[in-house]
């Protein structure tokens, strides 16, 4: 198998006219304003209401005249505390010790509140808890965290994605948008099932609806566009530089996962290009995708969604999670995002012509003979193709592309496409090393 044909069936191009396409902007245009500002999601901060139940300011309802001070409590005898159950019998053994603990906390600060409400008789009933004003945050003190501020900015950002195709039921991601007449960037595999009269229907972080429909696909690098048809003055996102991620910097995922849209969750970059095969369409090949691993919590409907920096920059497009069985689960820690460098190009692609192509060096490969030690191991060789210009044969061992080191066909085919056609690349081989000039296909 090519290492072409690992990426899946060709888009096909499907598209509807959208006049002048738009540049996918490069980060510098249509930034949101600052929290604070209209339609910011960011609530107010306060401190929590104090419980009438609890609080000791209650008992200034008792009259202040003749009052005699409370009778002794009767000591009951000491009881000795319950072991607690075993771990494995079950959530209410485990539990039990903690309820025990809370009922002792709660007749505590009953009889403590007893004792002070008969020291504050004679305060005026204002003095009482339900007298008592809510109080009140400053709005020049309060400072949000570097999460809550990147919630705040990007968050107008991203759509929820309902998605009618032929069969039963709906399918939902998420998308984010990139212009503010409503261009939409987010997962081939998200809006595929309408891209034969299905329906879009994308709804944003303050209530509002526009119907979607898909400018352009690639199935190769699993991207598509959406255009929202009537959208304006809408935020785009902010689009960072992937090259610039560090191993263990921290990141924020901001998606739809199973349709709770504005969900927010945090991790950090676990590993750099990750090669990620994921399966194809409905059964179709596999597309190897050169992944940005993290931790944030992802699940599916976050598909689509943005992958961010603390500055709110999108660095990567949340497309896949590992699983321990087969069939559809939830996160475990381990989730893939599509590189936002490689994003913006093939969206700028997808924008302009409607389909995108993909660099190819011109080879199948093969694990027969695979060293222990790693690589790919080159299977045929397409005649005319790059690598037969360069002087590669059946047989050879590609250890490296440019720098980056190379395990298998996939992270031949994740490193490939890495780069752009046209451009010229060193390859590494177990006994030598040339240089290719990468050609480029429709994906």
């Amino acid at each position: 198998m090519t290492d072409d044909e690992r990426s899946g069936h060709e888009a096909g191009g499907r598209h509807a006219a959208a006049g002048t396409p738009d540049e996918i902007p490069d980060g510098s245009a249509g930034a949101p304003p600052p929290p604070g500002g209209p339609g910011d999601p960011t609530p107010p901060q306060g401190l929590p209401v104090p419980d009438p139940l609890t609080d000791t300011g209650r008992h200034a309802l008792i009259e202040p005249h003749e009052v005699a001070p409370p009778p002794p409590v009767a000591q009951e005898a000491p009881v000795a505390p319950a072991v607690p159950g075993d771990v494995r019998s079950g959530r209410l053994r485990r539990y039990a010790p903690l309820a025990a603990a809370a009922v002792v906390v709660a007749l505590l600060a009953g009889l403590a509140g007893g004792w002070i409400g008969w020291t504050l008789a004679g305060q005026s009933v204002s003095d009482g808890a339900l007298g008592r004003p809510l109080p009140q945050a400053d709005p020049a003190s309060a400072q949000l965290t570097p999460v809550e501020a990147v919630a705040a900015k990007v968050l107008p950002s991203v759509v929820l994605l309902k998605v009618e195709g032929g069969g039963p039921g709906e399918d939902e991601g998420s998308g984010i948008l990139l212009s503010p007449d409503g261009l939409v960037l987010t997962n081939d595999h998200v809006v595929s099932a309408a891209a034969t009269g299905g329906t879009i229907t994308a709804l944003l972080q303050d209530g509002r609806a526009f119907t979607g429909r898909i400018t352009g696909r690639d199935s190769g690098s699993d991207l598509a566009l959406v255009r929202l048809d009537g959208a304006g003055g809408l935020t785009a996102a902010e689009l960072g530089n992937s090259e610039s991620l560090r191993v263990g910097q921290q990141v924020v995922a901001i998606g739809a996962p199973l349709g709770l849209d504005g969900t927010v969750t945090t991790g950090i970059v676990s590993a750099l290009d990750r090669a990620v095969s994921v399966g194809g369409e409905q059964g179709g090949q596999a597309t190897v995708l050169n992944a940005v691993q993290h931790d944030a919590p992802i699940n599916p409907g976050n598909s689509g969604g943005p992958l961010v920096d603390l500055q709110g920059r999108v660095v990567g497009v949340n497309s896949a999670i590992a699983s321990t069985g087969g069939s559809q689960g939830g996160s475990i820690g381990v989730g893939f995002s599509i590189p936002v460098n490689q994003a913006r190009r093939v969206a700028d692609e997808l924008n302009r012509t409607g389909r995108a192509t993909r660099a190819v060096l011109g080879v199948t490969v093969t694990g027969v003979g695979q060293p222990a030690s790693g690589g790919a191991v080159v299977g045929q060789v397409t005649p005319g193709g790059p690598a037969a210009q360069a002087g590669l044969h059946p047989g050879d061992v590609v250890l490296r592309v440019a720098d980056r080191p190379i395990a298998d066909g996939d992270e031949l085919v994740a490193a490939v496409r890495d780069h752009e056609p046209g451009e010229q690349v060193g390859l590494t081989l177990a006994d030598r090393q040339v240089t290719v000039t990468l050609a480029g296909e429709p994906s």
